[in-house]
């Protein structure tokens, strides 16, 4: 699999769990249109889920990631 590939479902999947965590979450805390909650969680699923990239180093595509809660980057 190419890393361009892994980075994207990397990223999909960070996005996709913390955005059903958000979502059914806050259908248990707060009785808003499904709409809004979505809404919020999408928000808040994608500022907290880390982000993956790929970038060249050494001749070599190398997979990196960054999260809000790390400092630097952390190399996968």
């Amino acid at each position: 699999m190419k890393p361009k590939f892994k980075v994207l479902v990397y990223n999909f999947l960070g996005f996709a769990i913390l955005f059903i965590i958000f979502r059914f979450g806050l259908n248990l805390i707060l009785q808003l249109e499904s709409f809004y909650m979505s809404l919020i969680a999408a928000i808040a699923a994608s500022f907290l889920a880390p982000k993956f990239a790929v970038v060249k180093k050494e001749g070599v595509d190398k997979i990196v990631m960054k999260w809000i809660f790390m400092k630097g980057f952390k190399e996968l």
